[in-house]
């Protein structure tokens, strides 16, 4: 694992896909591969795209991939596709829409799905992003998965949030229920030739009026034509304003700090129970003692509890 932290330091594309499996599969020896390359982080700009499904995310990526490596900027991108419930896989489309980016050595793509995250961003994909900081991108644009409240995930790790709707959608009055106002850092108002346009602005307006009226960054609202290639250097504009804010205001070290003292909760979280799932393994007599009636789930859960801890639990 040291040597791969190693490879992956030097610009090792090889190494950094093998690392990203490695943390897909939930590899023995994942933790010590993120404990390495944990001190390499910490330098690229996280920008966290996310929208309602059809809002043009993955034509605006591409765009914006375009666009960054022009100005000489290295890009690494995790698509979150959803996961099928049923047969666990996922339709990775964002590969297709980026294709033309696959042999530029200064941009990686990964495509990754939910597995199941109701976050829409699973605990892998973070991981993912991380990897891809310590490899050394410049920028790292994260587009999730568009399927409402959930995409408040996304706050866990983005240092920048752009939020794209499209004009006639209704989508400003989902967005507000959604509470995902009060994250967006940039609203992006993708297919602006269509009609709908003033409407749509002016009911944006209205809202920030709302809940960003008194917030030392005010979203600003981008006009956009991704397929034609329009407004794409405006966007760009606004997240390096944006980035600039964070980093006078102290607000980047209080995300980064607030977003680590989750992802420390998450990795216990997730190791508890696999070492509790992997213990209880050979003792499930709990699980006929409950479906029979004898003892409730509640009572099932704390005695799980007892025998992983060698001592009761407080009840209470």
């Amino acid at each position: 694992m040291d040597s791969l932290a190693q490879r992956i330091s030097k610009r090792d594309e090889r190494a950094l896909a093998k690392a990203i499996s490695l943390v897909e599969n939930d590899a023995e020896g994942k933790l010590e591969l993120l404990k390495d390359i944990h001190s390499m982080t910490g330098h690229a700009h996280y920008i966290g795209l996310t929208g309602s499904p059809g809002a043009g995310k993955s034509s605006l990526v591409n765009r914006l991939i375009t666009y960054l490596r022009k100005l000489d900027l290295t890009v690494g991108v995790v698509a979150v596709d959803p996961t099928s419930p049923f047969s666990g896989g996922a339709l990775l489309g964002d590969r297709v829409r980026m294709a033309e980016h696959f042999t530029d050595p200064g941009v990686f793509i990964r495509s990754m799905g939910t597995r199941g995250s109701l976050g829409g961003l699973s605990r892998t994909s973070k991981e993912t992003v991380r990897l891809m900081d310590a490899y050394g991108f410049d920028v790292i644009l994260i587009e999730t998965v568009g399927v409402g409240q959930s995409e408040l995930d996304i706050m866990k790790i983005a240092d920048s949030i752009a939020v794209l709707l499209n004009p006639g959608s209704g989508d400003v009055v989902q967005v507000f229920k959604a509470g995902i106002m009060e994250i967006a850092d940039m609203f992006i108002v993708n297919k602006a030739d269509l009609s709908g346009v003033p409407k749509l602005l002016a009911e944006l307006e209205s809202m920030l009026d709302i809940v960003k009226h008194d917030a030392d960054w005010r979203p600003p609202i981008v006009k956009t034509v991704s397929v034609q290639n329009q407004g794409i250097d405006e966007v760009w504009e606004r997240l390096k304003e944006h980035l600039a804010y964070l980093k006078k205001s102290g607000e980047r070290e209080r995300r980064r700090k607030t977003s680590l003292e989750r992802e420390v909760i998450e990795v216990v979280h997730a190791e508890m129970m696999k070492r509790l799932i992997e213990q209880e393994k050979e003792n499930r007599s709990w699980v006929e003692e409950v479906k029979e009636g004898s003892i409730d789930p509640y009572s099932a859960a704390v005695r799980l509890l007892d025998d992983y801890y060698g001592e009761k639990v407080d009840k209470s």
